[in-house]
């Protein structure tokens, strides 16, 4: 089975959490599911490049990287990924979607109340329940 290394950012802007919303898949499992936006570690890249190079590639923001948070493996049906999360901070002015059909800034308060791909439901639960992720 096909294995990905992806990482994934949770920009905050005031205590609120960029959602994106993927666009049609060829997996109807993810087609059309919120996560948090990212994408493959190429060869030769650190995770923090690749996700410095995909957020700015998907989402046209600059970033700032504050820790990794938490690092999820999840078998798919079709393929397995490593997805290692980061904590953000950016200023979301410049927010353009190149590759998402819909993005929301949401309090971990409502985060359960998207239809999120599995792989990220992990980094949605520690969020809801970390007192203090700043």
């Amino acid at each position: 089975m096909k294995h990905y290394e992806v990482v994934a950012a949770i920009i905050i802007n005031s205590d609120k959490i960029l959602c994106v919303q993927r666009n049609t898949s060829k997996y109807n499992y993810i087609s059309h599911k919120f996560e948090f936006p990212g994408g493959k570690v190429e060869q030769g890249e650190t995770k923090t490049q690749a996700l410095s190079r995909e957020i700015a590639e998907e989402l046209n923001l600059e970033i700032e990287i504050k820790r990794e948070f938490l690092s999820v493996f999840h078998t798919y049906p079709d393929f397995e990924i490593t997805m290692h999360s980061f904590l953000c901070k950016a200023d979301p002015s410049g927010l353009t979607l190149k590759e998402h059909i819909d993005s929301k800034w949401v309090s971990k308060e409502h985060l359960s109340e998207l239809d999120w791909a599995a792989a990220d439901l992990p980094i949605v639960e520690k969020l809801i329940n970390e007192v203090n992720y700043e």
